[in-house]
């Protein structure tokens, strides 16, 4: 079998590659993160999340369920989907290798890929819970079997090690499989679809590795396939398998959160390798009204547990908050396709939203636990959980070490290893810097010209970003830099000690550059009040507190003070903590950031019947509440928390 690989220079370690679009991707290979906030979670994931994840799968039978010997695969471990988890865990692997190179983290990549090839069988098919000996067969349960969605991350991991490597029997046997997938669903097979959408942004992806047409036309398929019941009905409805109607036809995300990312995904990955415009018009309207209407000022989505679902418009209840980790990786994974394709800086803004709120708080500080779901109001003191111990329930706990379904560890992993290449991109002459961190961009424009810059920032602590070009061969070309929605107000702009003008969602300086030219963009951080949307019922009269890209909670260790009491007076601003001892808090722990906000806590009396006539009117004791970063909450121990806080 031949492997049509593209060379790794030219794919540069780039999560997605499209053929066109408004801008051009850098990858691993162009943008380094050098240092700060998102350095330090690289080092987390290299240093202990993916050792971590792998002792776990090898406890629990996960990797061994690809050694295939007789009648092993009836004893199978682990749910369904399991296998999925191990090719997420290769991906990060593959992404982290390419980030930073090691021969023991190749080893266990190709180690691995050998589990996968012995358990391929001859016609490509490849799962551990169907089609062996005492198993059921194969695609006997498409709602729930999740055949074809761990084929679609099979694929992704093959696709990763490609763009790190070059390509290697990973790729080989991801090939046969998506072959086997061809084969079996082509047009002339099944009109049916998996419960779980994955397979269709895999196929678009692994087409754009191979340039095998097939797989984009494959992918293509299944997303006319959707949206016509052709699965068995259930009690969560066809919406939960985003299967409900066209996905041309929809308005909304609905259903499953994560499912219906993972699709919207797929469609604009088709819809840009085909020109289809309205495809793509159709995912940006979804997206866009469920920005407006379903989603959590965290950027979370999926407000239901029972379903893991989107709710109805305005149904956004912050102590059911269910905002999946997985979710919120999928939600950057989709905003960074419509980016590239439309060029439009808010979708940048979302990303770096569900970054500092979503990613960044489900990581734990030891990078060996992690929250599943994402409240944003926890209203009993979070239980312990034993550092050996599978966690069964997915929210009202502290970050665990491991989760009976545990996708979010590897969905964490790979999008970490990867983030470098979320952070910019090119078109003719202009680099796009959309995220601010230390990192250093190394790339080439349109015409060839080599083009370079350094970032320093203390980002998100501080709204101060110095960008110097370090490399420049002639000619005018342009740095366009992101101004968040946040700072649409106070935002400014030097170069080399020169005002610029700042306005709209972006700043772009046009000039032939010299090497040492500096750019300091500065954000304003004043923290800030943040009111709902009157339609949100579960928030009606409350306000929540943000700094920057920041979204600040209280918390309560220990359940020390009852949070359900606390009123903010929104009379007066919320400030920074200046005192010495926070200072000094913040000196060891910069992401410790703190705000004052003035309250007051009111005493009520208990009462048989918690209803009355007219509003208790109890003693209130003014207080000064302190608010720390979301992404920090529950790490000192059991917690109670909020971000929502009714007002006085």
């Amino acid at each position: 079998m031949t492997v049509t690989a593209r060379p790794a220079d030219l794919t540069g370690g780039r999560p997605v590659v499209p053929s066109r679009g408004a801008l051009r991707p850098l990858g691993l290979a162009e943008v380094r993160i050098t240092g700060g906030f998102w350095a330090r979670r690289q080092q987390l994931i290299g240093s202990a999340t993916l050792d971590h994840g792998r002792l776990w799968m090898d406890k629990l039978g996960w990797t061994g369920s690809f050694l295939r010997d007789g009648n092993a695969n009836a004893d199978r471990r682990g749910r369904e989907f399991t296998d999925s988890e191990v090719y997420k865990l290769v991906e990060a692997m593959s992404w982290e290798n390419g980030r930073l190179p090691t021969p023991a983290r190749d080893r266990e990549i190709t180690e691995l890929t050998t589990l996968f090839a012995g358990a391929q069988a001859e016609d490509g098919y490849l799962h551990t819970a169907f089609g062996g000996p005492g198993q059921r067969s194969r695609y006997s349960d498409l709602s729930w079997g999740h055949e074809l969605y761990c084929t679609g991350h099979l694929l992704q991991a093959a696709v990763a090690r490609a763009r790190t490597t070059g390509g290697d029997e990973l790729l080989e046997v991801a090939q046969r499989a998506a072959d086997h997938v061809c084969d079996t669903f082509g047009p002339d097979g099944p009109a049916i679809v998996c419960g779980h959408p994955e397979i269709e942004p895999a196929l678009a992806e692994l087409a754009r590795v191979t340039g095998e047409q097939r797989y984009l036309d494959q992918a293509a398929l299944f997303l006319r396939r959707r949206g016509h019941r052709s699965l068995p009905p259930h009690q969560f409805g066809w919406s939960y398998f985003s299967d409900d109607q066209p996905i041309r036809a929809a308005h909304t995300f609905r259903g499953h959160a994560v499912r219906a990312l993972y699709l919207a995904a797929g469609a604009v990955d088709v819809a840009v390798e085909t020109g289809d415009d309205e495809l793509l018009g159709a995912i940006i309207e979804q997206f866009d009204h469920t920005l407006a209407r379903r989603t959590y000022l965290t950027g979370g989505m999926g407000s239901r547990h029972e379903d893991e679902a989107f709710g109805e418009d305005f149904v956004l209840p912050s102590d059911r908050a269910y905002s999946e980790t997985c979710a919120g990786i999928a939600t950057v994974m989709l905003a960074w396709r419509l980016l590239l394709a439309t060029g439009r800086p808010r979708y940048a803004d979302v990303i770096e939203r569900v970054l500092y709120n979503v990613v960044a708080t489900s990581l734990g500080d030891d990078g060996r636990s992690f929250f599943y779901a994402n409240t944003l109001h926890q209203r009993t003191p979070t239980a312990v959980v034993p550092e050996d111990q599978e966690q069964l329930g997915f929210g009202g706990g502290p970050r665990a070490p491991w989760f009976e379904v545990s996708c979010c560890l590897g969905n964490t992993a790979r999008l970490l290893a990867s983030l470098s290449a979320y952070f910019a991109a090119v078109d003719a002459d202009e680099v796009h810097v959309f995220q601010y961190a230390d990192a250093e961009v190394r790339t080439r424009l349109a015409d060839g010209r080599p083009v370079g810059l350094s970032m320093t920032t203390a980002y998100p602590d501080s709204g101060g970003v110095r960008i110097r070009v370090t490399e420049t061969s002639g000619g005018e070309w342009a740095v366009a830099l992101r101004l968040p929605h946040w700072a649409s107000d106070g935002a400014t702009v030097t170069v080399n000690g020169q005002p610029q003008p700042a306005s709209g969602d972006r700043v772009v300086i046009r000039r032939p550059f010299r090497a040492g030219d500096e750019i300091v963009l500065w954000l304003p951080m004043r923290p800030r009040f943040t009111h709902p949307d009157a339609r949100i019922d579960a928030v009606r009269d409350c306000v929540a507190v943000e700094r920057g890209p920041i979204v600040l909670c209280a918390e309560s260790p220990e359940g020390s003070i009852d949070l359900d009491r606390v009123r903010v007076d929104v009379a007066v601003p919320p400030a920074d903590y200046a005192t010495a001892a926070v200072a000094a808090e913040n000196e060891k722990n910069p992401e410790q950031s703190t705000v004052s906000v003035s309250a007051v806590l009111e005493q009520t009396a208990a009462a048989a019947w918690p209803y009355a006539d007219a509003a208790a009117s109890g003693a209130r004791t003014p207080t000064s509440l302190r608010m720390i970063p979301y992404h920090r909450w529950g790490r000192q121990g059991p917690a109670t928390m909020r971000i929502w806080l009714p007002k006085t």
